[in-house]
């Protein structure tokens, strides 16, 4: 029977895991023969990331991240939010908008994106704010500290990976049409799950205009689909190839009846490509794409403001929740 063991390396630090104890051992022995190396024991903490285990399974957080970061930002006695952004917050580039300190907000907004990588909740407002780097006004700064704010609420908010009986790929993707004031662009997302945990996600303003919600919602899709095909080939090196098809979820039914129709029609020969890409997966029974309801659909808030209710049901649908809240 194949072993399976996996060695992670940033720098000086190291990740070692694998399904055979006496294997890991000896690897670490070799290891300590060609390098100085200390043992830490269980992961603890990696790279700013927080790892608490239990019987409900690992929980991932950057809960001692978000509590060095207030107080160094000057944030430690701000009023918590309970959103990360406002609605109809209309952030965009004005010719009259009075300029802020683009040093500290370049700093501030490169920390969030690092904590973005367990704060899918800030993903979506984070995408915003780091769309103004170069040129940021009072209002920008003021959508960062609204950030803040509502990361002070719940700093050990983190995302539980629990056992569950299968392995299972699957995602939501989701696109809000025309959303960007001051160009027309819009923003697309997506959630992937595996064996039911979420593992990744990404809120991103598109690189081109589109003309229609069905276009920006195609081109998300095409995105989403590239990501659950990189995932089924990391899991088939992993050892565990996935031979099920995998469902994409989308809200939109212009955007699925697209994906199946083998006509190529004129409202659509600029996203040829896409097209032509998302079909062939289709007709080899990789991918498939369920419809789901805009109140079901998780990669709404990746992709909009949605209302507090609305995003809350989403991070406890999406198992994020603070194991360090107060009961």
């Amino acid at each position: 029977m194949e072993k399976l063991m996996a060695l992670i390396i940033y720098v000086d630090d190291m990740i070692i895991t694998g399904d055979d104890k006496k294997e890991i051992s000896r690897l670490k022995d070799y290891l300590a023969t060609e390098f100085k190396m200390k043992d830490l024991g269980g992961l603890k903490y990696f790279l700013g990331i927080e790892v608490a285990r239990s019987k409900q399974g690992i929980f991932l957080s950057q809960r001692k991240y978000v509590i060095n970061l207030l107080p160094e930002t000057g944030m430690l006695d701000c009023k918590p939010a309970d959103t990360p952004i406002v609605q109809n917050h209309n952030l965009a580039m004005h010719p009259d908008q009075v300029p802020t300190n683009r040093d500290r907000y370049q700093g501030l907004v490169g920390r969030l994106i690092y904590l973005s990588h367990t704060r899918l909740d800030i993903a979506y407002a984070v995408s915003v704010v780091s769309q103004f780097m170069h040129s940021p006004s009072e209002a920008h700064m003021g959508a960062v500290e609204r950030i803040l704010r509502y990361l002070k609420s719940s700093p050990g908010r983190g995302i539980m990976f629990s056992k569950n009986d299968h392995c299972q790929i699957e995602g939501y993707t989701d696109a809000d049409w025309a959303g960007n004031v001051t160009d027309r662009r819009s923003t697309s997302g997506y959630f992937t799950f595996v064996g039911g945990n979420l593992v990744t996600w990404r809120s991103k303003k598109q690189k081109v205009v589109a003309l229609s919600s069905a276009e920006v919602e195609y081109r998300g899709m095409a995105k989403g689909v590239c990501e659950l095909l990189w995932l089924r080939r990391l899991l088939g090196e992993l050892g565990y190839p996935s031979n099920s098809t995998s469902d994409l979820f989308c809200d939109n039914k212009a955007a699925i009846n697209i994906s199946h129709n083998p006509i190529q029609h004129d409202h659509i020969k600029h996203m040829e490509v896409d097209r032509h890409f998302i079909k062939e997966k289709l007709d080899e029974n990789i991918i498939q794409f369920p419809f789901v309801k805009s109140e079901d659909q998780l990669a709404n808030i990746l992709t909009k403001v949605v209302a507090s209710q609305a995003f809350y049901n989403s991070l406890v649908k999406l198992g994020m929740n603070d194991i360090y809240a107060p009961t």
